[in-house]
């Protein structure tokens, strides 16, 4: 059966939280105040120095929630891709680079699961040339984020979404890898046959020395843009767009369905 490798997406493959990153450009552009900007720093410093645990994600996905209402898709995807040289290239890690390299050529796919939202992680995903891109979900009514979740790519959620996958794809999660830095995504790491605990919190580090899960600390961030070939991810850009978009709609479908 095929293979695949999931990664998490913050303090596993990017040094600091994609969420936070954009805070500066969003506030150029006038979609965020001075608040907002200084709210997402010390968001961003305190979960680079502790994580997040349970009630912060859950926390966190309400400010989103009412932060983002409103917003046009459009201009938020367009400030993503104007801006991702500047935020995203210089912090990503090259152990994690190397890692996914690996896994390609093992002929594993590459999935990107994160619980920031579908704009930020989907062109990251397309530069890392990963095959599937997966985040946070919001509902859109006339071209704006009307601030309703439709999908929380977090804890159980990620794992959901992972078996999904798994049962389209056709992957057999006995034989995939997971790598996470989080213990709230322990659901994720649980999922699969190889799970790999990356620059663990304190939490996640002992269930993974306990259950003698493999642990790696990644700590060179250097430019996304010098170590991977952008025509390669420019290839593999299309099919990340299309997979994620392919499993919102899914997930899409069953809510309102289980709402009906």
């Amino acid at each position: 059966m095929a293979q695949a490798a999931f990664f998490d997406l913050d303090k596993t493959i990017l040094a600091k939280s994609s969420s936070f990153a954009f805070a500066r450009p969003f506030y150029r552009e006038g979609l965020i105040g001075r608040t907002d900007v200084v709210r997402s720093a010390y968001a961003q410093f305190v979960f680079l120095a502790s994580g997040a645990d349970h009630d912060q994600m859950e926390n966190m996905r309400d400010y989103m929630s009412a932060l983002v209402t409103g917003w046009e898709v459009e201009k938020v995807k367009t400030i993503v891709d104007e801006t991702l040289d500047e935020i995203v290239d210089p912090m990503v890690y090259e152990e994690a680079v190397e890692l996914i390299d690996e896994h390609r050529r093992a002929g594993r796919d590459i999935i990107i699961i994160s619980s920031s939202g579908t704009e930020v992680v989907e062109p990251i995903g397309a530069r890392l040339g990963a095959d599937v891109a997966i985040g946070t979900q919001v509902a859109i009514e006339d071209g704006r984020y009307t601030g309703e979740i439709l999908f929380y790519a977090y804890g159980p959620g990620k794992a959901d979404a992972m078996r999904s996958l798994a049962e389209e794809r056709g992957y057999d999660l006995s034989e995939c890898y997971a790598y996470s830095d989080s213990s709230t995504d322990l659901p994720m790491l649980e999922a699969v046959g190889h799970p790999v605990a990356v620059n663990p919190d304190s939490s996640l580090r002992a269930t993974a020395l306990e259950r003698d899960w493999p642990i790696r600390d990644f700590a060179r961030p250097v430019d996304m843009s010098r170590t991977i070939e952008k025509k390669q991810a420019v290839a593999a850009g299309a099919g990340v767009a299309l997979g994620a978009a392919a499993l919102g709609l899914a997930w899409y479908a069953r809510r309102r369905g289980l709402r009906a």
